[in-house]
């Protein structure tokens, strides 16, 4: 007899020499649990998923082992943000109807997928700067700058600019999209427009204002969020809304700060291959303040 630990009957034979192959542990766990094994005209975990499409969407231009991770990092984000347009969306529409505590969820969602984005730059980081030299001949003029889903998300967030419009100009549907994102009260003007259908004091200059143009900051919102801050038993859902805008912007933060240092460590302070400024261009973008009052009113508590 083998020595060795792993050792097995031939086929067709048990411990007896005769008995049926002993049943490998998985195939007995399925067995037991009644799983369907049979898929013919049926609809599987990849059909649901479409999966034939999305994983035959990686099409590499270069010969560079590495174009793979450039490609997977930013198509998955582009699915991040789907959801978390998806979600942004929905929030919006129900601080519209002051439905909060489905707002609140669908916030701390939008928060978690930004996680989910902040972790993707760790991913991508790991492409040291002459492999992406090797990559970036083939990119040619593409950018994520030129992402309309990421517009969309900043727009949604407040930080309107007309300028972000052009990149999209050359595709109608996508910028009738934009347009609509960048023409919509923002998160943070519904926001407002709630605080005040509250009885609170904020000016109709931040009601009923052009959505399209970036929002101004205002002491006057700045004292109707510190009496919610000052009274949170009184205001409790526009106070625990008010700690939702904190970790959004808290969330985005962390994102474009992210994004910035993967730049840098990638490429340095070469110009982004969508024509911007690359590592000078996203910091300036770190100054941008989606919510201000929601900072500023701590200074007075």
């Amino acid at each position: 007899m083998s020595s060795c630990p792993f050792h097995t009957a031939a086929p067709g034979q048990g411990k007896s020499g005769n008995e049926s192959p002993a049943t490998a542990p998985g195939e007995r766990i399925v067995q037991e649990e009644h799983a369907h094994l049979d898929f013919d005209g049926r609809m599987s975990y990849g059909d649901y998923l479409q999966l034939d499409a999305i994983l035959n969407a990686q099409k590499p231009l270069s010969p560079d082992h590495n174009e793979m991770l450039f490609i997977v990092q930013h198509q998955t984000s582009e699915l991040w943000m789907k959801l978390m347009l998806h979600e942004l969306h929905a929030a919006i529409t129900s601080i519209a109807h002051d439905q909060l505590p489905d707002a609140f969820k669908k916030l701390a969602r939008v928060s978690r997928i930004m996680e989910q984005l902040v972790h993707a730059w760790d991913v991508l980081a790991t492409m040291t700067p002459p492999e992406y030299s090797a990559i970036r001949p083939y990119l040619a003029q593409s950018s994520g700058f030129q992402s309309w889903q990421y517009r969309c998300v900043e727009f949604a967030m407040g930080n309107k600019n007309a300028a972000m419009l052009q990149p999209h100009a050359h595709r109608p549907d996508l910028s009738a999209i934009v347009q609509a994102a960048y023409e919509a009260p923002s998160l943070y003007d519904e926001c407002l427009r709630l605080l005040k259908r509250r009885g609170l004091d904020v000016p109709d200059s931040h009601t009923q204002r052009d959505w399209r143009q970036p929002y101004p900051a205002s002491e006057a919102v700045e004292n109707a969020w510190l009496v919610v801050y000052r009274n949170p038993q009184q205001h409790w859902d526009l106070y625990q809304l008010g700690e939702e805008l904190t970790d959004l912007e808290d969330a985005f933060r962390l994102w474009r700060f992210r994004h910035v240092t993967t730049v840098e460590r990638v490429i340095g302070f070469k110009r982004g291959t969508g024509g911007t400024g690359g590592v000078s261009y996203l910091r300036k973008m770190l100054d941008v303040v989606l919510f201000p009052e929601i900072w500023t009113l701590r200074t007075q508590l």
